[in-house]
């Protein structure tokens, strides 16, 4: 476990505790923008090469269980309950 985390890393840390407090709260909307958050943070450091690849990978991973679980996570798919 590393002690010392770089500030890339902190910043999608500090993303992914927003979805995750928005998605407990059902705030779905807000939850996909964090998501499109996390997508944009990560291909940002990609590009830049900040994060070494052993931990870059971990993150896409998280990034990919978050997408997968957020496929249809939103109001304008929810169905009404009174129909």
């Amino acid at each position: 476990m590393q002690l010392l985390k770089s500030k890339a890393e902190k910043e999608l840390d500090k993303i992914i505790q927003s979805l995750e407090m928005n998605m407990s709260n059902n705030y779905k909307d807000a939850a996909q923008i964090n998501l499109k958050e996390l997508e944009l943070a990560l291909n940002h450091i990609k590009e830049t090469g900040i994060l070494k690849a052993n931990v870059l990978s971990k993150y896409e991973s998280i990034f990919d269980s978050y997408k997968d679980k957020m496929k249809g996570y939103s109001h304008k798919d929810q169905k009404p309950y009174w129909h």
